[in-house]
């Protein structure tokens, strides 16, 4: 059986990581994509829930991980847990597409393994301030995809996007970045287009 994709998001506590899982799976399963989901957290399964009472999904299709621990350990240092969730769900709702893993909110130095994951997004928002890519966290700097979320509050938070643009590109010249409002589901599209672009249409990842 062949494995599915596995497609990471990370990024810190209230960057938009659900948000976005929630407004990629209809442009996911409108592809005919069997797509399955892995969140990460450290004694909850809240996310998880989130996901599986959306109407979006399979709720069997989605399983909640309590890493005990710092999430991104998770995600990096120890992955067991989380190929562990993975071959579960191979087994039992096999063959699947697309595996999307959400870490739990993590800093900015959080990076996932290859062991664990093919392609993967890190995600920041200009709420949390607009000097977060001036600080190139190892998760912006190394992340596949970039994603700056929450971009219709910079205004109101005294952020200033035109600098993020022009730090975010100064700080991954080669590497794509999306900037987006994900609570009207303004840039998810160009989202998933990467992901088409950088995971499902890469020989070296996917199909």
């Amino acid at each position: 059986m062949p494995e599915a994709i596995r497609i990471g998001i990370g990024g810190p506590v209230g960057s938009g990581k659900t948000r976005l899982i929630e407004r990629l799976l209809p442009l996911m399963h409108a592809d005919g994509l069997r797509v399955a989901v892995i969140t990460n957290d450290l004694v909850t399964r809240e996310d998880a829930e989130r996901v599986a009472a959306s109407g979006l999904i399979e709720p069997s299709l989605v399983v909640g991980v309590e890493t005990g621990a710092c999430p991104h350990t998770a995600i990096r240092e120890d992955p067991s847990a989380n190929l562990d969730a993975i071959e579960q769900l191979e087994q039992t709702h096999g063959p699947l597409d697309l595996i999307l893993l959400e870490s739990g909110g993590d800093n900015l130095a959080a990076t996932f393994t290859s062991d664990l994951v093919d392609y993967w997004i890190y995600m920041i928002d200009t709420a949390a301030g607009d000097d977060i890519p001036r600080k190139r966290g190892l998760g912006m700097l190394q992340a596949d995809l970039l994603v700056v979320n929450k971009i219709d509050l910079a205004p109101h938070v005294g952020a200033d996007l035109e600098r993020m643009r022009g730090d975010v590109a100064v700080a991954r010249p080669h590497r794509p970045s999306l900037f987006a409002d994900l609570k009207e589901g303004s840039g998810a599209e160009a989202v998933y287009e990467q992901i088409r672009y950088g995971a499902l249409l890469d020989p070296a990842v996917g199909v």
